[in-house]
């Protein structure tokens, strides 16, 4: 059975990291990958660059690890929006995959 994922995007790689910190610390879960955006209104934002943490685990954890991460985030430049899949479809998952860190 596939784990659940938790997506959370926050406002700048600091934010990320802090976020994914604090899920890690307050549940079971693992990091998958961090994912960013500088979207066309970058320069209007907090900071120009989104920045999405992935967490796996079971439902319970991967809630507890966003609830985490989002009084994190909160405490630094804040949280865009936040989601839990509780099991992803085979296609959702081959784009959970992709990741924009690893382009230039």
């Amino acid at each position: 059975m596939a784990q659940a994922v938790g997506m959370i995007e926050v406002y700048g790689l600091t934010a990320a990291f802090l976020a994914g910190d604090a899920g890690c610390k307050a549940a079971n879960v693992t990091i998958e990958a961090f994912d960013r955006n500088k979207p066309a209104n970058a320069d209007k934002l907090p900071v120009p660059l989104i920045v999405m943490v992935k967490f796996r685990g079971n439902v319970e954890d991967v809630r507890m690890a966003i609830e985490a991460a989002e009084e994190a985030a909160n405490k630094l430049t804040g949280v865009i929006t936040k989601h839990i899949i509780a099991s992803p479809a085979e296609d959702t998952e081959k784009m959970l995959r992709l990741s924009g860190l690893d382009k230039n």
